[in-house]
This record gives structure tokens, C-alpha cells and sequence, in this order.
């Protein structure tokens, strides 16, 4: 299994696909990095000897902000937004959809498990 900037990424997929397994690199960015790299997208990582694999690890540590980094800007960013008070920091701080997605259905992944209120069933008559 190879190693690129501290992430195991798998030995059977092609590399443009492998380097998706990166937090920060997409597909766009991987086939950009392989470009810059002289690598062969389709190739098998398996198949990658450490130059090319060098080269690929020094294009992602020269160009690209990535993994840890790339999480604390982005919590820095959330919390930043909450600290001012935003619109969209509230919605972070209340656990609902950011972007104008409607919660009065769906949204149930952002909310969680539903939680029905008040006594909805039926009460069987009673005979007196």
C-alpha cells in the first residue's frame, strides 16, 4: 500500500482514482496533479515506482492545502461564522441545512431521527 501525504491510498485502483482518497483532492485536482507529475492517470498505484510516486507527493505538498490542514481552516471558517453571529453560523450552531435547502420535509440527514409530537393515535372507544 502506498503512502501519499500521510494517507494510505489503494494499491489496485488506477492513481486518478486512488488520489481521490486524499481529503482535498477530487477528481479534477488528482488528474491536474498526475498532468503535472508526468504520471499516467491510468496507471495501477501498484505500478508506480517511488520516483513517480516522489513526484506526485512533491506537486500535493508544493500546490495543494490537504487532510488536517484543510479541516481546521474549514472549522476555523464554521466557527468564525459563528462568532459573528451569521445567518449561516446559526444554521451550523442549530444543526440545520446552510443553504437554503427546505426543512419543512426532507433535511433529515442534517436533523436526524424524527420525533413525533403530541398523542396522534387513536383512542379505542370505551364502552360505560
Amino acid at each position: 500500500m502506498a503512502r501519499l501525504a500521510g494517507v494510505t491510498i489503494p494499491d489496485n485502483k488506477q492513481a486518478q482514482i486512488a488520489l481521490t482518497y486524499v481529503y482535498g483532492i477530487g477528481q479534477k485536482s488528482s488528474r491536474d496533479i498526475l498532468n503535472q507529475a508526468n504520471v499516467e492517470p491510468t496507471v495501477r498505484v501498484k505500478d508506480l515506482n517511488d520516483a513517480e510516486l516522489g513526484r506526485i507527493q512533491e506537486v500535493i505538498s508544493n500546490n495543494y492545502t490537504i487532510e488536517g490542514e484543510l479541516q481546521r481552516i474549514v472549522t476555523g471558517n464554521i466557527k468564525r461564522l459563528r462568532d459573528i453571529s451569521a445567518y449561516r453560523g446559526l444554521r451550523h450552531k442549530a444543526s440545520l441545512p446552510s443553504r437554503g435547502q427546505r426543512t419543512r420535509t426532507n433535511a433529515r440527514t442534517r436533523r436526524g431521527k424524527k420525533v413525533t409530537v403530541g398523542g396522534t393515535a387513536k383512542k379505542a372507544p370505551s364502552k360505560t
